[in-house]
């Protein structure tokens, strides 16, 4: 078993969404249940029955009812090119779990290694997405990761004192943010599309997951995930089959190599081995270029 990726993260078992569910929602509680592997970085995920997921954040969760998911995915999901999921409904805290918490629809496909992907396909499948994204009326969405780049400067600084790595990131960065900002409107983006966020059937990316950081603003933070891909074939096929100005590529190149510093300074090989490993490659691949 995995040591604890954080040291506040509550513990959350199929015991206490049992729990939550014969509190709550009655109709879905002797619905078959387990957790999804691998486990996300901030939620809890366990599938319900066939048709229905159970959502739970680790650590700090919403304290309000409503969630930005539950706005916005009905809305998105008729204009995107993937699967995402549908909120169906949202628990409130109670005296076993301090957060409100989401059941989502069951959207199929696997978390699969990029291994087990064709990457140029991906590639293809990918910018078609972040395309039709983007295309999505803006003028009401909320912020979301996209914001420029340069105010993320101290969050680089702060992580990089805690790197041990290539030093050759810091000019990578500096590139980055001294790259013209976006001066387009906002648009949609997904905000995390790493692997373990596509779902894929019969080796092509079929579903996209996990919204949290979804919401309008620059479109490199979706871009870096041309690096994502692991090889260089892929990554220039992204960048053919979704052609961007030279400055959007280089801020989305500073974006995953913050995202690479942040987890490999962060996590540990015993916490998090598929992480890790992931942002080792992406690292290798934005450093390599």
């Amino acid at each position: 078993m995995c040591e604890k990726m954080h040291v506040d993260e509550l513990e959350i078992d199929e015991r206490l969404v049992r729990s939550l569910l014969v509190d709550q929602f009655p109709q879905w509680a002797k619905l078959p249940l387990r957790r999804v592997e691998p486990i996300g970085t901030v939620n809890a995920i366990f599938r319900l029955g066939d048709e229905y997921s159970v959502r739970l954040a680790r650590r700090t969760g919403p304290t309000t009812p409503g969630s930005r998911e539950f706005t916005w995915l009905p809305k998105l999901a008729p204009l995107v090119s993937l699967d995402i999921p549908m909120p169906i409904a949202q628990g409130r805290p109670n005296n076993e779990y301090p957060w409100f918490w989401e059941v989502h629809t069951w959207v199929d496909g696997d978390t699969v290694p990029i291994e087990e992907i064709d990457e140029i396909q991906a590639a293809r499948d990918l910018a078609e997405f972040i395309a039709a994204l983007q295309q999505v009326d803006s003028s009401a969405g909320p912020l979301g990761r996209g914001i420029p780049l340069a105010q993320l400067d101290k969050d680089f600084r702060y992580w990089l004192t805690r790197f041990d790595g290539d030093p050759a990131v810091s000019a990578v960065w500096e590139s980055a943010i001294a790259a013209p900002p976006w001066n387009g409107p906002p648009v949609w983006h997904h905000g995390d599309l790493d692997v373990r966020n596509w779902l894929v059937r019969n080796k092509r990316i079929s579903g996209v997951i996990d919204w949290g950081e979804m919401g309008i603003g620059d479109p490199a933070c979706d871009v870096m995930v041309a690096w994502k891909l692991h090889s260089p074939v892929a990554r220039d096929a992204f960048r053919e089959a979704f052609p961007m100005d030279d400055a959007t590529w280089t801020r989305a190149r500073g974006w995953v190599v913050l995202q690479a510093v942040a987890i490999l300074a962060y996590y540990t090989p015993q916490n998090n081995p598929v992480l890790y490993n992931e942002a080792k490659a992406w690292l290798d691949l934005a450093l390599g270029d």
